[in-house]
């Protein structure tokens, strides 16, 4: 099958492999779309992110149609259309015609959309969905959302808006970004420019001169710092990036404040497959029944060497413009 392929020194290269076969719990699906995400790029270059590498083809989400399955695997039938977050726990990354992965993560695809707006949702969504479980809100609190305009960010703002929280506070650095979160739901007054000076001071007008509840932290670095500062004693910090800094930590711990890592990997490292297949399961009712709408995407290209770097270099430079990068599979 074509792919794209990673060699021994960590270079990318366009390339042909083997297509595998299902092993007995696991379906073979014809990829159709995937998604691009940061730690893509972050394993060419970080040790941390280098370690998750599985297999020589990257990529970790995608939307396609059941074309073989296992001896044991009965979940699905030939032809289905599928999406999921296959992480490191399928037979190859999603830069490839084909990937085999464990039924146990597959979901079937939302109803009346594209396999391109499928493949945009599984990290983001689950990233997302997973913050808002796992927070114990009312709707009394308050929220910071730094990096809102990305996947993560606004898949979470339209959760949070969708059930009716609405003391949310979200940063970004242009207009456009501002009007994506306006078109989203929040209100002008809610959305502040990071760039602007006195970012700390803003932050806090914005939530009538209080310190707030929670902080959930897409951007990391100084943001972590920026976050930590405008948090109460003992509220929640929400890591989402493992780019915390030596200051911020301290800030964080004098404070008491809950430091709550957000991870997909952890359920694959025990093979918790529940929670990927529930999880999309319940992405997928949400959108079906309009109550919240896909990720916005911009399809960047068919699968090859050219689109993978392209799509590196947007995510890297942070030119994505709220929008998931895709690469069709045609």
């Amino acid at each position: 099958m074509k792919a794209v392929i990673l060699n021994e020194n960590f270079q990318l290269k366009d390339g042909f492999t083997d297509t595998s076969h299902p092993k007995e719990n696991e379906v073979l699906v014809q990829i159709k779309a995937s998604g691009f995400n940061p730690i893509d790029y972050q394993m060419l270059e970080n040790e941390l992110e280098r370690k998750l590498i599985s297999s020589p083809i990257l990529g970790r989400e995608f939307s396609g149609i059941v074309v073989e399955k296992g001896t044991k695997a009965t979940q699905f039938n030939i032809g289905d259309e599928v999406f999921c977050g296959s992480g490191s726990m399928g037979s190859n990354g999603t830069y490839a015609e084909f990937i085999a992965v464990p039924e146990a993560i597959v979901a079937l695809k939302p109803n009346h959309i594209s396999f391109e707006q499928a493949a945009a949702i599984p990290s983001v969504g689950l990233t997302a969905l997973q913050v808002f479980n796992r927070l114990t809100l009312d709707k009394k609190s308050t929220i910071l959302i730094t990096g809102a305009a990305g996947g993560v960010g606004s898949f979470l703002i339209k959760l949070l808006t969708a059930y009716h929280f609405q003391n949310i506070i979200a940063t970004v650095g242009n207009e456009e970004n501002r009007q994506l979160l306006v078109k989203i739901g929040l209100k002008n007054h809610q959305i502040i420019n990071y760039k602007e000076k006195d970012l700390v001071e803003n932050i806090l007008k914005a939530n009538d001169h209080q310190s707030f509840d929670i902080g959930i932290d897409l951007v990391g670095n100084k943001m972590s710092e920026i976050t930590a500062e405008v948090l109460k004693i003992n509220g929640t910090y929400v890591d989402v990036t493992a780019l915390t800094t030596k200051e911020s930590r301290e800030i964080l711990f004098n404070k008491g404040n809950i430091i709550m890592n957000i991870s997909n990997y952890a359920y694959s490292m025990t093979k918790s497959y529940d929670y990927y297949k529930n999880n999309l399961n319940e992405i997928s009712r949400l959108i079906e029944n309009e109550i919240i709408s896909p990720p916005n995407y911009k399809t960047i290209g068919n699968l090859s060497l050219e689109t993978v770097l392209k799509a590196h270099y947007i995510l890297k430079n942070n030119q994505t413009k709220g929008n998931k990068l895709i690469m069709t599979h045609e």
